[in-house]
């Protein structure tokens, strides 16, 4: 059995012969079917892939490979591929064929990627556990016992499991770094606006951005590198030039660092991971670099605000799903009123159920002013002190997570301690800059933790390079 490292290593094998595109395809079919138990595919796509690897394999014989040519990759049942199955994890969407492919999805074909299947998630992006899925959970293949993190907790445990090469996850409020944390491999949310959201099913399209999970911080870099930058199908995508990524993963810039102090000084902070981070600012500080605490007295607002918000766009966005264009549909329906209301209670699970009410609640007349219209504010005023640390620092770390993989069920009954699993990871997503988790240690249980960096919007080069030192640190 091939055992992956990197892109880099990879395409170096293929190009020698030592092994070739479809041997890959059907070993890592076999692999997902070994280890079925762990739930992380809900689908397999056997016969296209297949099929893509044939011509990839004639591709590099005849020299003529795209960029990823070779690299299996794994979609979160969110995303979008032409006749194939997506559902958002979800019972409402339950055996769906999508009609068109994502724009992400277009840009990894066109430079010989492998699309192997997709994977599990929380129910419409919505959960930091991958417990809400309508398909069952996911298992972390680091401990079985615990929960992947969420909602690309199926991504994150498909390069974990080495199940894949690179999974491509979505990231609202934290759904690729908490994951990619919990499960010790690299998960990358670009700036909003950096990679095209068409063909990605909304949650909250004001926070929502496709990013990769990775073995490697240079595997993220490449990828990020092929899915980014403007489409005509999506208005909110930025026509900023892609910068070549791979070409920025190392620099001898002495940076300037922030990190937060209320991060650290957080009671619910693990302490294993609060010395962990402790320790890599002094390690920046004797090699000379510039690192200074600063105040960020907003930290307790952000998750309220977060939930606020992306709730109120969540009950505007899963408004479509009423069974009648199309998806579930109750049998106990009698008209057009039992039809919208019975396909909903029965097609949308629990927590999905909870947001679009929460949401629904916050946009509704009497309340729109003290809880929509003010979160907007404080996302202003978040946005706004978050740009201006960036004014003196290139760089902000923080804790991606305040602990590690908890035990399955262990938050279930308490949907606010579940909320504030993205205490540390909401920021990037309010302020709309990009952010990184890359693994930084494991606990004293062997469970892995991630270190969170992050940058001023559409500096993806400063933020690779910067995770490149942090790695080589740890």
């Amino acid at each position: 059995m091939y055992v992956f490292s990197s892109i880099a290593s990879l395409q170096n094998d293929l190009r020698q012969g030592n092994t070739n595109v479809k041997d890959l395809v059907q070993s890592a079919l076999s692999s997902i079917q070994e280890k079925k138990h762990l739930n992380v595919f809900l689908e397999t796509f056997n016969e296209s892939a297949l099929k893509q690897a044939d011509l990839v394999d004639a591709k590099i014989k005849a020299g003529t490979a795209g960029k990823l040519a070779g690299v299996l990759v794994a979609l979160k049942d969110n995303i979008c591929y032409k006749n194939h199955k997506v559902s958002a994890s979800s019972k409402i969407l339950e055996n769906f064929t999508s009609l068109y492919s994502s724009t992400v999805v277009e840009r990894l074909l066109a430079q010989d990627a492998i699309i192997i299947g997709r994977t599990n998630c929380d129910e419409f992006a919505m959960g930091s556990s991958n417990e809400n899925s309508a398909f069952g959970k996911t298992l972390n293949p680091v401990n079985e016992a615990t929960v992947t993190g969420g909602s690309s907790g199926g991504s994150a445990a498909a390069v974990a499991a080495g199940l894949c090469h690179v999974a491509l996850g979505s990231d609202t409020g934290g759904s690729i770094r908490q994951p990619a944390s919990f499960c010790g491999v690299v998960g990358l949310k670009p700036t909003y606006g950096r990679v095209s959201r068409w063909g990605l099913i909304a949650y909250a399209s004001s926070f929502d951005q496709i990013g990769p999970l990775t073995k490697t911080i240079d595997d993220a870099a490449l990828v990020l590198e092929v899915i980014a930058g403007a489409d005509e199908f999506d208005s909110t995508v930025s026509s900023k030039p892609v910068s070549e990524y791979t070409k920025h993963t190392a620099s001898n810039k002495k940076i300037k660092i922030a990190y937060i102090k209320d991060c650290l000084d957080s009671e619910a902070l693990d302490p294993t991971i609060k010395n962990k981070v402790t320790q890599t600012i002094e390690k920046l500080k004797q090699q000379g670099y510039t690192v200074d605490g600063v105040d960020f007295k907003e930290l307790e607002y952000l998750v309220p605000t977060y939930y606020v918000l992306t709730t109120a766009e969540a009950s505007s966005n899963l408004g479509r799903f009423g069974g009648v264009p199309y998806g579930y549909r109750s049998k106990n329906a009698t008209d057009l009123e039992s039809t919208f209301k019975k396909s909903r209670t029965e097609g949308f699970g629990k927590e999905v159920q909870r947001r679009i009410m929460l949401g629904t609640f916050v946009l509704s007349a009497g309340y729109y002013d003290a809880y929509y219209a003010k979160a907007q504010q404080v996302r202003r005023i978040v946005r706004d002190k978050t740009l201006a640390i960036f004014k003196d620092y290139d760089i902000i770390i923080t804790p991606s997570t305040p602990g590690v993989a908890f035990a399955h069920g262990a938050n279930s009954a308490d949907p606010i301690k579940m909320y504030l699993e993205d205490i540390y990871t909401v920021q990037a997503n309010i302020a709309g800059i990009p952010a990184i988790s890359i693994p930084a240690g494991v606990n004293e249980n062997n469970m892995p933790f991630g270190l969170q960096l992050m940058a001023a919007p559409f500096q993806e080069e400063v933020l690779l390079a910067s995770a490149k030192l942090m790695a080589d640190l740890n």
